[in-house]
């Protein structure tokens, strides 16, 4: 029944996306008898999402479009609209750099062929995603992953009948303290190990957990999704302590709920009829203990150091005073921006790991982390460059027509997010293409960061890794991909973390902003 449930939900995100789609269009066309296309380059988006009000007036981005769009220019931005959609089908079927490499062609396709201008690439985050990733890289290279999940898997085993509550939160720390959820794929084994020792449901905690790794995405500083959140909200005067003070409490309750859920989903191991096919058919084995990890002898240096510069970035975050002092836009001074202090002090941890954790230059390339890394990076260049190019060119008419639906459903904007990741599988990409609108549109920076967490809609599909790892280690068959695609065993946990998470962090906002 809750699998159904989850199905269902799944099923209206998608209505609901068409409906929006729908009546955007419609609200517009009626509403635009002129023969005009209002089109914004690429500067003018940056003027538009670097003002510095904190709560933009809703009814002032319509009120900027002084000219309408007729019928037959909507057609045109529809077209534009289904070239960016088919690259990133593209792109996704690829899979890998792909998905950059394909952005590429898609905006080489709407420059020369329907002759707009190009669109902004998300330099910042990009910068930031190099130093963060090179830090973490080194530290990975040094062996401080491996210390951190040696600890973490000496915390599940230290209470395993509670697996259902700790191990999501412990792939949410992991997450958070690496800025990657790749390390959750070292913890698969244990989680999938103590389930099953205590004949507890694998589903349940690795179900949670992988959604629960997602999730750390937005609550970590080092994260690239919060990278390229933040050039987009410090303008409004939304910092990275602001950010996590309602991206952290909000993922907290909602992962809760979704374990309060996980821990009663489906029938026990031993009830269950698929595991018990499986045991009769000698498809099950006990899973093999989890491999003790050998820790290199400058681990946890390696893990101090880059703590360390998480700490600080956080402490500057904090404390504007403490910043050095720039030049700003009007020739006055102000305070550093935390961008830039989050790329020196990451490219810095990386430089002191190399130094003082004896790790080679050459050795930071060949990690997991920076390979994986590498691949974001590109793929947040190709698709949010394309993404910027068709919103730049094309945002009057799109906040014209959306901007009445923002107003009466902003919560909108969360679900366009959620399915933006989904179709991307990109975090970051779907922070890049989605945040800047929904500021266009009026919704205030905190409830757009409140509803930024839906990023993790990366998992609606199941082509995620880290689904597929979790789905390949559950022998008992319990943990599945689902036969119609959107029935997976991540869809339940996903839809009640996500929607939790948002609206919590909606009523942070709307309490203490």
């Amino acid at each position: 029944m809750k699998r159904f449930l989850a199905i269902a939900i799944a099923a209206a995100l998608l209505t609901a996306a068409g409906f929006t789609a729908a009546s955007a269009l419609s609200g517009s066309s009626a509403a635009a008898p002129a023969a005009t296309t209002t089109t914004t380059t690429a500067s003018t988006t940056t003027t538009a999402t670097t003002t510095t009000s904190t709560t933009p007036a809703p009814a002032a981005a319509g009120a900027e479009a002084s000219t309408s769009t007729s019928g037959g220019d909507w057609v045109l931005i529809a077209i534009e609209g289904l070239v960016v959609v088919g690259f990133i089908a593209l792109g996704v079927r690829t899979g890998g750099i792909g998905l950059g490499l394909w952005g590429g062609v898609g905006t080489l396709v709407l420059v020369f062929g329907f002759q707009l201008d190009p669109g902004e690439p998300p330099f910042d985050a990009m910068l930031i995603i190099i130093a963060v990733i090179s830090a973490a890289a080194a530290m990975q290279a040094a062996g401080g992953v491996d210390y951190m999940v040696s600890i973490a898997s000496r915390a599940l085993r230290a209470r395993p009948k509670a697996i259902n509550y700790f191990a999501p939160y412990i792939s949410y720390l992991l997450c958070i303290l690496t800025g990657t959820s790749n390390t959750f794929f070292s913890i698969i084994p244990v989680i999938n190990e103590v389930s099953y020792a205590n004949k507890i449901r694998p589903e349940r905690p690795l179900a949670a957990s992988t959604v629960a790794s997602a999730m750390g995405i937005t609550s970590s500083p080092v994260a690239a999704a919060m990278a390229t959140l933040l050039p987009l909200v410090e303008v409004y005067h939304y910092n990275l302590v602001d950010v996590l003070l309602i991206t952290i409490p909000a993922s907290i309750i909602g992962i809760f709920l979704m374990c309060l859920v996980m821990a009663r989903h489906g029938k026990d191991l031993d009830q269950d009829e698929e595991y018990q096919r499986r045991v009769q058919a000698g498809l099950v084995q006990a899973p093999a203990s989890a491999a003790a990890i050998e820790i290199k002898q400058y681990a946890k240096r390696s893990v101090a150091i880059f703590l360390g510069a998480v700490l600080l970035i956080c402490i500057f975050g904090l404390f504007e005073g403490i910043r050095p002092t720039v030049t700003g836009e009007d020739g006055g001074t102000e305070p550093l921006a935390v961008t830039p202090i989050i790329q020196m002090l990451m490219l810095t941890a990386a430089a002191l790991i190399v130094l003082f954790a004896k790790v080679g230059a050459g050795d930071i390339p060949n990690t997991s982390i920076f390979r994986s890394g590498m691949v974001a990076m590109i793929a947040l260049f190709g698709i949010a460059w394309m993404a910027d190019t068709f919103i730049a060119n094309n945002e009057d008419a799109i906040v014209s027509a959306l901007g009445d639906l923002a107003q009466k459903w902003p919560f909108m904007i969360a679900v366009s997010i959620f399915l933006v990741a989904a179709l991307t599988t990109s975090q970051s990409a779907a922070t890049r293409t989605m945040v800047p609108l929904g500021l266009a549109l009026g919704i205030g920076a905190g409830y757009m960061i409140a509803m930024w967490t839906a990023v993790m809609g990366v998992l609606f599909l199941p082509a995620n890794g880290t689904q597929i790892a979790a789905a390949e280690a559950d022998t008992t068959g319990t943990t599945t991909l689902g036969k119609r695609v959107i029935d997976h065993s991540f869809q339940l946990p996903l839809q009640i973390a996500w929607i939790t998470t948002a609206i919590v962090g909606i009523a942070i906002v709307a309490i203490f902003h």
